[in-house]
């Protein structure tokens, strides 16, 4: 997902999508895949595997649907549920059911009449607390969107753009689902009054601003709670030199919405015949498998095993917000324009 704190991709040598050994994926920023698992998929299907990344999330999925006509790749990877009726309205993939997708689970699954998306992968947008900063201050930390309003937390919480990040969209849709079309910009009126920051993306946000990350306190960061991932205290374990016994950093689980990125074949994609082969991969139990310690996401695919770190520092939340496509569709652009209005001006 946009925002993961791995983002080192592994790319071929080919030339481009008119070589039929190759296969270009555009992406956004955040792709990445263990090399050996990569070169497996190579040597097995004999296409090489190209990898274009193009900025966050927002900013790809409106780049792929600008060139829909003359498309950078072959497949896309990396729309997610809150923008995926813009890709589906704009005709950005045709159609392709993934070997192996009766193996993914039924509540991941989109677009079931067409198959012109593939889920990948899942994660909750969630707000991340510092737990040393509420332990020195003696405050428990917030657990839920009702908390975060409270005088206590005042001038504690930033947050992302929502009209260009795919956290700042999800917390915002989290809002939407919690409070109602006619309870949710109540809310974010009080949560403005309580000093909400919003910063133009998740990388600022969570390696700046927020006092809890390894790169936020090398920043000085100065806010203890940041709207990131559920899987973002198990990705400050396994990074940290040494590993610490307990993440620094915590989940206020009253927070999360659920999000599921999506990969395709793109319309106009020149190798299609690879394209389809990476779709099957990217559904494989192999690349389930690989994916959390790679991407910082869940996987998909009924039985797909994750790291005993995800178990034990990142748990998925067990009642998150969630909300159909169709009524993100339907509100989606409206909301945030209202946001942007109310928040920002």
């Amino acid at each position: 997902m946009a925002g993961t704190l791995a983002a080192c991709g592994s790319s071929g040598d080919g030339q481009g999508s008119g070589d039929s050994k190759t296969v270009t994926l555009v992406s956004h920023d955040s792709w990445a895949v263990s090399k050996g698992v990569i070169a497996a998929f190579e040597k097995q299907s004999g296409y090489k595997v190209d990898v274009l990344e193009d900025g966050d999330a927002g900013q790809a999925v409106n780049k792929a649907i600008l060139t829909k006509d003359n498309p950078q790749g072959d497949v896309f990877f990396g729309v997610d549920n809150t923008l995926l009726s813009r890709a589906l309205d704009n005709g950005l993939f045709q159609p392709y059911e993934a070997k192996g997708s009766e193996q993914i689970k039924a509540e991941y699954r989109a677009d079931q009449d067409k198959h012109r998306v593939t889920p990948v992968d899942t994660g909750d947008i969630c707000v991340n607390y510092d737990k040393k900063y509420f332990a020195d201050h003696e405050l428990e930390p917030p657990k839920s969107f009702e908390d975060l309003v409270k005088p206590q937390y005042k001038n504690l919480l930033v947050t992302e753009n929502a009209s260009a990040s795919s956290p700042g969209l999800g917390f915002l849709l989290g809002t939407a689902a919690k409070y109602g079309d006619e309870g949710w910009e109540g809310y974010w009126k009080k949560l403005k009054a309580n000093g909400v920051k919003v910063v133009d993306g998740w990388e600022q946000a969570y390696n700046e601003e927020f006092s809890g990350s390894a790169g936020g306190k090398k920043a000085k960061g100065e806010r203890p709670l940041v709207v990131s991932y559920a899987s973002s205290p198990p990705a400050e374990v396994i990074f940290a030199d040494p590993k610490p016994g307990t993440a620094p950093t915590g989940v206020a689980e009253g927070t999360c919405f659920r999000q599921v990125e999506y990969a395709g074949l793109l319309s106009g994609a020149k190798n299609t015949k690879g394209g389809k082969a990476f779709l099957d991969f990217l559904v494989s139990e192999r690349f389930q498998e690989d994916m959390p310690l790679n991407m910082f996401v869940y996987p998909v695919r009924e039985g797909a095993q994750v790291p005993p770190e995800f178990v034990k520092f990142g748990p998925q939340a067990a009642d998150p917000e969630t909300m159909d496509p169709a009524k993100i569709a339907d509100h989606r652009d409206q909301w945030v324009k209202s946001w942007t209005s109310l928040v920002l001006k």
